[in-house]
Order: structure tokens, then sequence, then C-alpha cells
């Protein structure tokens, strides 16, 4: 059975040694037979060089250069779409997941399982991260139709099955972890040590973090839509139930109507309205992209 492990590179040039050594020491163990894909991202620095001197000391390692940063997820969609294992394993280059863990998701591949996915034990972020985390997790259970773990690992091994349903879908939010949840087939989930970083810092800045929350939230559901709905329905009727007791307080109790109370009315109305507009236009502007059928990703250059 052939293995194939892809790892989305971007801004690692020195962890890409250490990356591949663990990695080779760990899946050898199981089988010769096996290749790793690193897809360098559009990274600022000397990551592409590091992969390619890996490229040359090992056949196995494998490299994609992409043509600018596409992102962690388009990286990772180039990986599984290059892959031909029998069974991926993806998993992110700062070491956070160890290697040591495919062997785990290895086994119970072999006992039946088409998709295995990870639950991070006391995961190595900073309280505000991780608070901030927890907050994304109570409101996407919210607003979406699909539960999302806080915990869920980017450490992942799948088949053939879920590879060929992964690359089938025509979807331009390439939230991996959330498509192969929608997918199906036999699963498990499997908890795994989370470790802190090899070197530096999460390349991921807040704005980006953002971005990819509401991907999250607008992908897979339209939760958010239809609370609009309600929540116009909830506003109309108290402003009804106001307006019934401003008549009876302007003709039994003399009351003065006044500007401030208006401009206040007229500043929430309109903030709910814009508020409206702006998440259906999140969705309109999804469809939009969706249309044009624009590559999902380009690639500059490869290596073995």
């Amino acid at each position: 059975m052939k293995i194939s492990v892809v790892s989305p590179i971007y801004e690692a040039e020195n962890i890409v040694d250490i990356l591949c050594k663990r990695i080779i020491e760990e899946v050898d163990k199981i089988t010769p037979e096996f290749e790793i894909i690193l897809v360098e991202d559009g990274s600022q620095d000397q990551s592409w060089k590091a992969i390619v001197r890996n490229c040359k000391l090992d056949k196995r390692v494998k490299g994609i250069r992409l043509s600018r940063n596409f992102g962690q997820h388009y990286a990772v969609t180039a990986g599984v779409n290059k892959a031909d294992g029998d069974f991926i394993v993806l998993m992110d280059c700062d070491l956070q997941d160890d290697p040591t863990n495919i062997v785990k998701l290895y086994l119970e591949f072999v006992n039946g399982n088409e998709i295995i996915f990870t639950n991070r034990i006391k995961r190595k972020h900073s309280i505000l991260k991780t608070i901030l985390s927890k907050f994304y997790n109570l409101i996407f259970n919210i607003l979406s139709d699909r539960k999302y773990d806080v915990d869920a690992g980017s450490l992942i091994g799948f088949g053939k099955k879920a590879q060929q349903a992964f690359n089938n879908f025509p979807d331009r939010d390439r939230l991996y972890i959330q498509l192969l949840k929608w997918v199906g087939f036999q699963s498990i989930t499997i908890p795994v040590t989370h470790h802190p970083r090899y070197e530096g810092k999460s390349t991921y800045k807040f704005y980006q973090s953002f971005i990819l929350a509401v991907q999250g939230l607008t992908s897979h559901s339209t939760k958010m839509l239809k609370f609009n709905i309600w929540i116009g329905f909830f506003l109309a009727l108290i402003s009804f139930m106001m307006g019934i007791v401003v008549i009876y307080r302007y003709f039994v109790d003399n009351l003065a109507l006044g500007s401030t109370s208006i401009i206040v009315a007229i500043f929430f109305s309109t903030g709910i309205i814009l508020v409206s507009v702006g998440i259906v236009g999140l969705y309109v502007g999804k469809t939009l992209e969706q249309s044009k059928h624009r590559a999902l990703y380009i690639i500059q250059e490869e290596i073995n």
C-alpha cells in the first residue's frame, strides 16, 4: 500500500529539513512505498530552496510551487489532487502534530475507517486565540447546519474514495476539514497530543482567520439569511407595540414627540438593514466567485 503525505509549506525554510526527516522515519516503518508532497504556497523566504534540496536527496519527496500565495486550504487541495497513494495524510508543516501519529492513522484505516480525524489534546495556543476559538465554536454551532469541533486537528488521514469525493468538489471555499466531514464514509476521531510550534509564530493574521471564519459560516449553511427574517419580524413587532404605546400616551398623557427618539430609531433600523444587506451580499458574492470558474490554484513549478 502506497502512502502520500501532503503538507502545505509557507514561510518555513528552517522546518522543511526536519519535517521531511521525521516523516520519512515514521512512514518508513509502515512501507517503503510512499511520497511526501510539499506544496510551497508563495513564501517570501527560502522555503522553495529547502524543498528542492530535500527533493534531490530523496526522490520520494516531491515539490509543488504555486505561482503566488493562494492560502493553506488551496495548497492542500493542490497536494491532494496530485497524490497517488492508497492512503493520504494531511498535516501542517509546523510540527505541532507529531509525525509519529501517522502510524495511528494508518492502523485505523486498515481497520476499515475511510477517514480518520484527530482531536487535539491541550491545544498549544495563546489564551486570546483559545478564547476566540471557543467563541467561534459557539457561533458556528448556532449558525451552521453542522457542528464544529474547536479542537479538531489538521492532521487527517483518508483513502481513495474520500480523495475522489474531495477532488470532485467544485466549491471555491476549500475548508478541507469541513469538506471531509461532509462527504460521509465511515470515519473515526482519535486524540493526539498537540505540541508547541517547532519554530517561529503562526503566519495567520487576525484578518485571515476572520475571513476563514466567515467562509466557514457561509459555506455550509443559510441560517444567517434565515436569522435575518426572524430579526426583521421581531423588530417589526417591537416597533408596532411601541407605536401603540406612543399613540396612547400622545392622546392620554399629552406626550411630546421628540426628535431624539426618532433619530435613535432611524439609526437603529438603518443599522439592522445594513447588516442584513451585508449578509445577503456575502452570499451573492460567493455565488459570483463560484460562477467565474477560475482555477483554485496555479502551479509554477514541480519537482519529482
